[in-house]
């Protein structure tokens, strides 16, 4: 256990305390009437969707140990990776300007067409907020290289980049989500409230496996369930076992993460990553409408998806208490106005 002590690490603090647990009593109960014999669990939801960094999100946790280490290695610049409507992108460019460094994204386009230079949602913010270059490559490249290119590029006018991988998912940023276990583990104890299962999105692996690092380090006695958003479980859970791997060698605990306890759910991102499906639009319509809390149509609409298909089929006991990580993604909502309300046809 002493080898999970995070202050041997540089961080920098974005958020002013814990994120809020909240009960959703309304959204459960309307999830209970969909499933076998009208009971159902009992949801609750971590926002992380408020942390720090506008608007929040679950990246801002990766970010203060990720922009700690470029600080210390004297860097003026952060350079990252993602999809035309990153949140990822947004928000370490939020912690760029935050930190008075530079930023620079390379932006894949994995959906043909899907970049255009006047979209709304996080798009509108790379340009409010001054991102320095915007560089579009099309689906498949090798990011890392294309990364590297830029810190190349700086390098020759004398200037120091720092290279963010996509998601921040490495082993500095899953230290992020380490940290977050060892704050739900307090708040629960201070709530006198015991969770069964927790929920969460599993894409680029650095949230699920550092969560995961974090439940095999401090032992915690929950389920870890992770909802594909670009892979089924076949290539999503040698990832995710990677990722925790990875924390726990940087911490030097001696862990080795067996494969069993990676527990990966696919079939609800399909048809392809970003690209909308009817499941989501049911997710974000529901939550909205019930509780009021807003999910975004990438991730966390695709994850709660998930969540409330497992639960109509059985999954959750009736009355088992499960906990929906909310990573944010606010912004995503407004490029997807017509997708949400209905008013266009999407993917089942």
């Amino acid at each position: 256990m002493a080898r999970m002590d995070l202050s041997r690490f540089p961080r920098r603090r974005y958020s002013a305390g814990p994120t809020p647990l909240e009960p959703l009593p309304r959204f459960s109960a309307a999830l209970a009437a969909q499933c076998p014999g009208g009971r159902g669990p009992e949801v609750w939801v971590k926002r992380d969707d408020q942390l720090g960094l506008f608007p929040g999100g679950n990246k801002t946790r990766k970010l203060e140990f990720l922009v700690a280490d470029a600080l210390a290695s004297g860097a003026d610049t952060l350079i990252t990776c993602g999809a035309p409507q990153s949140n990822h992108c947004r928000i370490t460019l939020s912690s760029a300007v935050k930190e008075g460094l530079h930023c620079r994204f390379v932006i894949e386009e994995r959906v043909p067409h899907s970049f255009r230079e006047d979209a709304s949602g996080n798009h509108f913010l790379f340009r409010l907020m001054g991102v320095e270059s915007l560089r579009v490559v099309p689906a498949g490249t090798d990011m890392t290289a294309e990364m590297q290119r830029e810190v190349d590029a700086l390098a020759s006018e004398g200037r120091r980049g720092y290279a963010i991988p996509g998601g921040g998912s490495n082993a500095i940023g899953g230290l992020g989500y380490v940290s977050c276990v060892q704050e739900l583990m307090a708040q629960t104890a201070e709530m006198g409230v015991r969770f069964d299962q927790v929920v969460v999105g599993s894409g680029s692996s650095g949230t699920h496996g550092g969560m995961l690092a974090g439940v095999l380090g401090f032992s915690w006695d929950v389920v870890l369930t992770g909802i594909g958003v670009s892979r089924d479980p076949d290539l999503q859970v040698p990832l995710v076992q990677q990722e925790a791997q990875c924390v726990h060698d940087l911490l030097g605990t001696g862990v080795t993460v067996p494969v069993e306890a990676v527990r990966c759910v696919g079939g609800y991102w399909q048809p392809k990553y970003s690209v909308p499906n009817a499941r989501m639009v049911e997710a974000v319509q529901m939550l909205a409408r019930t509780e009021g809390v807003l999910l975004d149509p990438v991730y966390t609409g695709k994850i709660m998806a998930g969540l409330i298909g497992l639960a109509r089929d059985g999954h959750f006991r009736d009355g088992e208490r499960v906990l929906f990580m909310h990573t944010g993604g606010l912004p995503g909502m407004f490029a997807y106005q017509r997708e949400l309300l209905g008013e266009v046809t999407v993917a089942p």
